[in-house]
């Protein structure tokens, strides 16, 4: 009887695994069918995200959670609007170049200089992607009452809206210090088919 327990166990486990395989496969093949589909995709997550805060309004509870979900979100659209390679460190780089003489900089210094795009820390699809998680993770986490810890929910309110703000400011400071614009391409040409 002991025989047949441990001979079954590597074909289950075996099994499992290639549950789990397909599962992954379908999750895969789902995301990379979404990926066109920006407006549903933001639509869905909206959607998500309204039927957390009604959740968390007609329940008055888990405060908490809905507080560390706005930090983790604005942690995330920092990371998209800021650029991939930070503009101060490439003057530091560029400056090194020229003093060792190694070769071009990284972004361009003055207006005849070559265009180069704006390139997101975190691509919008992983943007999505996580804040959907995370919307999804909070809306399960606000179905279990040992999270709901008593908090005076207006003055996370205040907090949040205050760290929004000083870190807006900040960022809105530095898109001027270095003229990018995260949400548009303004220098880039457009060219029109000739057919």
């Amino acid at each position: 009887m002991m025989e047949d327990t441990l001979s079954s166990s590597p074909a289950l486990s075996t099994r499992a695994a290639g549950l789990f395989g397909t599962l992954q496969l379908h999750y895969q093949t789902l995301l990379d069918k979404s990926t066109p589909h920006t407006g549903i995709r933001w639509a869905a997550t909206g959607f998500i995200g309204l039927l957390f805060l009604l959740r968390i309004v007609l329940a008055q509870g888990w405060y908490i959670i809905c507080y560390a979900l706005g930090i983790y979100l604005l942690n995330l659209f920092l990371a998209f609007l800021t650029p991939k390679i930070d503009p101060e460190m490439a003057e530091e780089i560029e400056e090194a170049e020229e003093a060792s003489e190694s070769g071009p900089g990284l972004l361009p210094v003055k207006n005849d200089d070559e265009f180069r795009p704006f390139i997101r820390r975190l691509p919008e699809f992983k943007f999505w992607l996580s804040a959907t998680k995370a919307l999804l993770l909070s809306f399960v986490c606000s179905f279990f009452a040992f999270l709901d810890i008593p908090v005076y929910w207006p003055i996370l309110l205040f907090y949040w809206i205050f760290l929004f703000v000083v870190t807006m400011r900040r960022q809105i400071q530095h898109m001027i210090k270095y003229r990018y614009v995260p949400f548009a391409n303004f220098g880039k040409q457009r060219y029109k088919s000739g057919r």
